[in-house]
């Protein structure tokens, strides 16, 4: 009984927490409820809004759209390059397109709008159109083999599309069409947009389109736009450059998409168009697309119609350029029909601004020597190198002053300079029977090679008074090499100038490791020294020349004089950014060097001696300095050596306050009559230049 009493007890005992426990749970559970209401009460009271936003932002997103370019204009204002709008039919790809519903779109579209099938369609588009079917994927999956069914889904494609006969992909002219539509829809991405048709769309195709546009996800009508040249001045094209026709290209899409391209963006790919992509690209169109719970696209509606890129204004005035290239292809057409430029590869003209560096004018043409066709290459000017002969003279001399071989206006003996083999001397002194004595100003009237040879020489520690010479074999030469290059650097001789535009060439510099003493190459430092080793385009020649006439200071060669905005039109608006002068370096002399180095580019024209080599300049309707060059070159066709000159110039005026720098350079011209053509079309310019700009 007792034991019986114990164990009632603590039963007893136990049962009396039961209560407590479960109001324990029940109070928890309660708190639970009342903590969860409180939030749904939150978030359907006070934060529905912010939901609502989410909400939305789930189904609506805002896509981007490309804009026209800016416009490039010449110097006086004049529309270069324009965009000519078109109308448009565009696709937008929703999330969850498949092939099978673009197939439709493209067949219910190709009953709307009339396309030409496409040449280009590959075996490849057309077995992606035959598989985009359902039921012919359904056939294709049946062909492949157990272990190709588990190769993974990009893999099983690929096993698809070889299952894909010849035989079924034999389409008619209408199913071709049909294909091309298929095509240009496949190639959008998730929420981007492509053109379907863009070009000659008709009125009635734009209605149709509009009227069935619930039929047809994702197409909508808009406006597109094409890049045209306006003036006639061929020459400008190939400087203006392209703009791809198609997205972006894969050399440099990814540099592109990094800066929020997309891949069907239109870009630049040449020229100014590209090295001035960041201003001539507009701001992107922006787009509300809906998108329905499976993906599709319910509704698209503008934003923001985006705006037109900014505007390129010119420093070259068309009216000069045309008459530039006029006088360039002329003269070079007679050397080409004279015979005189058989193996000439082209001709290569620029003017620029002594002052600003602004271009004026670049015209350039190349020769095919084959068939003599003449075709536009004013690129050429920059990218095409030749040995400059005499006309680089004045850099030689600055090596002498810079390096304290010469001083001032000294006199140096001319006089032929023996090598073991060869003999090298002035032009007016072939023959020794004309020695004399030459100060800096009569070197360059005379272009004398011997005083410049004997500049080299004295880099070299060697006083050259006669006889045969012996130079220092090439290992030695290297700081000889540097302190002429550098001379010749620091006017733009053999280096970039900073014209703005992409893919300038500096010409050939052959290193002194290149060369050797078994080749006989020891005497190439004293042919570098009067310009006949090392090339140079005609861009750095007129940048050298206008150092020299604006006293020292090489200007940085530029097209581009500001960037302009947007008038409310669309056309040629308020200057937004002016495109400064800028000095890349000062001439390290003395400015009464400098003034020996002018004096005697004017003596070159002016001078009374008879061997004056450019005084036909003085019938220039403007006061001309200038300096000549020759460069003699030994070329070989079919096996045969043939000798040729490249006839170069270059020149500034007026003389008193330059106003115009010019250098021509003509390459491998032969034949003894060939008269003076680089002269001759440098006055012509000269006086093109005076006549528009100068003339009362």
């Amino acid at each position: 009984m007792q034991k019986f009493k114990k164990n009632f007890s603590g039963n007893a005992n136990r049962k009396s927490h039961v209560p407590f426990r479960l109001n324990l749970l029940f109070f928890v559970i309660f708190t639970l409820f009342v903590i969860l209401i409180a939030q749904l009460g939150h978030l359907q009271i006070i934060n529905s809004n912010h939901l609502e936003q989410q909400l939305k932002a789930s189904s609506v997103i805002t896509i981007q759209g490309s804009t026209p370019r800016g416009m490039i204009y010449d110097a006086s204002g004049e529309a270069l390059v324009e965009n000519k709008a078109n109308a448009a039919i565009t696709f937008t790809r929703g999330i969850e397109m498949t092939a099978n519903d673009l197939l439709d779109i493209a067949t219910r579209l190709n009953e709307l709008i009339d396309i030409e099938a496409e040449d280009s369609l590959t075996k490849r588009d057309l077995k992606d159109f035959w598989l985009a079917d359902k039921e012919h994927l359904n056939e294709a999956r049946d062909r492949l083999t157990a272990k190709e069914k588990l190769a993974g889904t990009s893999k099983e494609y690929d096993f698809l599309v070889e299952k894909v006969t010849d035989d079924e992909i034999k389409f008619d002219d209408e199913q071709l069409k049909v294909a091309t539509l298929f095509k240009r829809l496949n190639s959008a991405q998730q929420l981007k947009t492509v053109f379907i048709k863009n070009q000659d769309v008709t009125d009635k195709e734009l209605a149709l389109v509009s009227e069935r546009v619930q039929e047809l996800p994702g197409v909508s009508t808009g406006t597109d736009w094409t890049r045209s040249l306006r003036t006639a001045n061929n020459s400008l094209k190939s400087v203006i450059g392209r703009v791809s026709t198609e997205g972006l290209q894969a050399e440099n899409a990814e540099e592109y998409l990094a800066k929020g391209y997309a891949l069907n963006d239109r870009v630049g790919t040449s020229f100014l168009e590209k090295q001035y992509e960041d201003v001539l690209q507009g701001v992107k169109s922006q787009q509300e697309v809906k998108i329905s719970n499976d993906g599709t696209i319910e509704s698209q509606k503008e934003l923001s119609p985006g705006e037109k890129g900014d505007n390129l204004v010119l420093t070259i005035d068309t009216a000069f350029q045309a008459k530039v290239d006029e006088l360039v292809k002329n003269l070079y057409q007679n050397l080409i029909d004279t015979k005189v430029a058989e193996y000439s590869p082209g001709i290569y003209v620029v003017a620029m601004n002594p002052k600003t560096g602004g271009i004026m004018a670049m015209s350039g043409y190349h020769h095919d020597i084959e068939t003599n066709e003449l075709t536009e290459n004013a690129i050429g000017t920059y990218q095409a190198a030749f040995e400059p002969g005499s006309v680089m003279k004045a850099a030689t001399i600055t090596a002498g002053w810079e390096n304290g071989v010469i001083k001032g206006n000294e006199v140096i003996y001319d006089q032929p300079i023996y090598l073991p083999g060869s003999t090298k001397a002035s032009i007016f002194n072939k023959l020794g029977y004309n020695n004399r004595n030459l100060n800096v100003v009569q070197a360059l009237e005379l272009s004398s090679n011997s005083y410049m040879i004997q500049i080299a020489l004295r880099l070299m520690d060697i006083d050259y008074k006669g006889g045969d010479l012996y130079i220092p074999g090439v290992t030695s030469q290297e700081d000889v090499y540097k302190k002429l290059r550098d001379a010749m650097g620091s006017y733009g001789l053999g280096v970039e100038t900073g014209i703005d535009l992409p893919n300038e060439e500096t010409g050939l510099r052959p290193s002194v490791s290149s060369l050797s003493d078994e080749n006989n190459d020891a005497g190439k430092v004293l042919d570098l020294a009067f310009g006949q080793f090392d090339t140079y385009t005609a861009m750095q020649l007129a940048q050298y020349v206008s150092t020299v006439a604006n006293g020292g200071k090489r200007m940085q060669p530029h097209l581009v004089s500001g960037i302009y905005g947007n008038d409310q039109n669309g056309n040629l608006g308020e200057l937004k950014k002016e495109i400064a002068s800028t000095v890349l370096n000062e001439i390290d002399i003395p400015e009464s060097d400098m003034k020996l180095l002018q004096e005697g580019f004017y003596q070159v024209v002016h001078g009374n001696d008879p061997y004056t080599t450019a005084r036909s300049l003085t019938a220039a309707k403007m006061d001309v300095a200038a300096k000549t060059g020759t460069a003699e070159r030994v070329i070989y066709v079919n096996g045969k050596a043939i000798d040729v000159d490249n006839l170069n110039m270059v020149a500034y005026g007026p003389y008193a306050d330059p106003e115009i720098a010019v250098s021509v350079v003509i390459p491998q011209l032969k034949g003894e009559n060939r008269g003076t053509p680089n002269l001759d079309l440098t006055r012509q310019i000269m006086d093109a230049y005076y006549d528009l700009y100068l003339a009362e």
